[in-house]
C-alpha cells in the first residue's frame, strides 16, 4: 500500500498562514514533516497554526519575512535552520494581493509587486535554500501557480505576468539542479473552496462549475494533496512539471 511519508523531512511553506497555505501546512505535517510557517503580516494566524501543530506533537516554527526582499529571505533561512534545520521541501505559495483592472488602468506598482512576489520570491528562495539541498542531494521545490496563466482573462495581466515569469525561472532551475536529486514543480489551482468560502456560504458557483469537466470546484485539500505528493519520494522522477489542480478547467497540451 502506497502512503505519503514525509517523516524526517523539514518543510517551509511561504504564505503558510493564509487560506490555502494553512491547509498545505497541516497536510505536510499530517504526512510526518516538521513545518516552518512563513507569514508576512498574518502573525496571529501563524501563531495559532503553530500552537495547533505543536499540540499534535510536530516540531514547527512561525517565521516572518518579506519574500520579495533577499535580505529578509536570508534572515528567514537562518531562523528556520536554527529552529528546525535546513528545509528539505520548500513550497513557494505567498503572493501579493491587489485589485485587478485593465492593462491601460493597472498601476505600475501592481506589476512590480507581482514580479517581486512571484519571480523574485522563487529566485531568492532558491538562493537561500538550494545550497543545503545540494549538499544532501535531495530536495523538493514546489511553487503555487494558477490556472489564470493559461486563461489570460481580462483584468489579470499583473498576476499572469508575474506567474508566467515565475514559470520561466522554475523550468530553468529544474534543469540546473536536477543532478543533485532536487525536483522543481508547479501546482496550478483554479477557483478553490477555502475556509473563507465555507464560512461565507459561497462554496457553490453553479455557472463556473457547469463549465468544468468534473463539475465541481477544487477544494483546498485537493491542492494540498498534490503538493504533498510532489514533496514525496513517490514523485522522485517528476521535475519541471506544471500540474493544474482545477477540475479540468485548463489542460496543458503537448
Amino acid at each position: 500500500m502506497l502512503t505519503i511519508d514525509l517523516s524526517g523531512k523539514i518543510a517551509l511553506v511561504t504564505g503558510g498562514a493564509g487560506q490555502l497555505g494553512r491547509v498545505m501546512v497541516r497536510t505536510l505535517a499530517d504526512c510526518g514533516a516538521d513545518v516552518a510557517i512563513h507569514y508576512h503580516h498574518s502573525e496571529d494566524q501563524a501563531r495559532s497554526l503553530l500552537t495547533e501543530l505543536t499540540g499534535q506533537g510536530r516540531r514547527a516554527l512561525a517565521v516572518q519575512a518579506d519574500v520579495g526582499d533577499l535580505d529578509s529571505v536570508l534572515a528567514m533561512r537562518d531562523a528556520v535552520v536554527a529552529g528546525l534545520g535546513a528545509p528539505d521541501i520548500i513550497v513557494n505559495n505567498a503572493v501579493a494581493q491587489y485589485s485587478g483592472t485593465t492593462v491601460l488602468e493597472q498601476a505600475p506598482e501592481d506589476y512590480e509587486s507581482q514580479f517581486r512576489t512571484c519571480v523574485l520570491q522563487n529566485v531568492f528562495m532558491a538562493k537561500a535554500f538550494v545550497p543545503a539541498m545540494q549538499e544532501k542531494r535531495w530536495g523538493r521545490i514546489i511553487a503555487i501557480s494558477t490556472e489564470c496563466v493559461m486563461q489570460c482573462a481580462p483584468h489579470s495581466s499583473a498576476y499572469v505576468s508575474g506567474k508566467r515569469g515565475m514559470d520561466g525561472v522554475l523550468r530553468v532551475l529544474a534543469k540546473e539542479i536536477g543532478e543533485y536529486g532536487i525536483t522543481v514543480n508547479q501546482v496550478a489551482p483554479g477557483s478553490t473552496v477555502s475556509d473563507a468560502a465555507r464560512a461565507a456560504g459561497t462554496e457553490s458557483q453553479p455557472a463556473y462549475e457547469a463549465g468544468l469537466p468534473l463539475r465541481r470546484r477544487s477544494q483546498d485539500y485537493d491542492i494540498a494533496h498534490a503538493v504533498a505528493f510532489l514533496a514525496s519520494d513517490l514523485a522522485g522522477d517528476i521535475t519541471g512539471a506544471f500540474l493544474p489542480v482545477c477540475s479540468g478547467a485548463v489542460m496543458p497540451t503537448i
